[in-house]
């Protein structure tokens, strides 16, 4: 009942799926770059958002963390990389502040001002109600406004790394020996971003069989 009152005072307190229409357009959010300006420090990177990127943009994972538009940071007590904010939002902005990866960007950008909530070993959209600046929204279906090919088998993916998530962050809560934490941090980074993925091969049985060697 407390996450659902939660809930109910960031979003409009309605659960969707991908065929549902929702009020998220911005109208190609025409001269508005708000939300790349002032969120980057919260846009964590999952696998399927390095792959896409590398890919995109030609650069392999280490690449974008040493040419800062990538840092590590803490997300639910786990080590794991963001877009790094240089002082004028995203690194990934043009001078027009336009996205420069608009067409492979990160899945929270993607969805934005959808959000995810996780219940009964499942998930279901949530619009954001505070989250863009856009005074008028228009109608979408999800599953256009995400873009994404093959949904169904990133929905899948999506659940799947979020239990991976879930369960290394139980285990941060938890007391440990001094330096486990530390070197299970490095070898989360390691296993799952830093080993480049095979660019020219499907991202799908790449991570599951990472996941199942976790």
């Amino acid at each position: 009942m407390e996450q659902f009152k939660m809930l109910k005072e960031i979003s409009d307190g309605k659960l969707y799926r991908a065929e549902d229409m929702v009020n998220a357009g911005a109208g190609g959010c025409r001269n508005c770059s708000w939300c790349c300006e002032d969120m980057c420090d919260t846009i964590f990177l999952d696998p399927y958002d390095i792959y896409a990127l590398c890919k995109g943009i030609g650069k392999e994972y280490t690449d974008l963390i040493k040419e800062d538009y990538l840092e590590i940071g803490l997300h639910n007590l786990i080590s794991m990389p963001h877009i790094k904010d240089r002082g004028n939002g995203c690194g990934f902005l043009t001078e027009n502040k336009r996205c420069s990866v608009h067409d492979f960007r990160p899945g929270i950008c993607r969805m934005f001002p959808l959000g995810r909530y996780y219940h009964d070993n499942t998930f279901s959209y949530i619009l954001q109600t505070h989250g863009c600046r856009a005074q008028v929204h228009e109608e979408v279906k999800i599953r256009d406004w995400l873009g994404i090919r093959d949904l169904e088998k990133y929905e899948e993916y999506v659940h799947r790394w979020h239990a991976v998530i879930k369960s290394l962050s139980d285990f941060m809560m938890k007391p440990a020996q001094p330096g486990v934490k530390g070197k299970t941090h490095e070898r989360f980074l390691k296993h799952f971003y830093e080993i480049p993925y095979d660019l020219n091969e499907d991202f799908f049985p790449q991570i599951y069989e990472r996941i199942r060697d976790w």
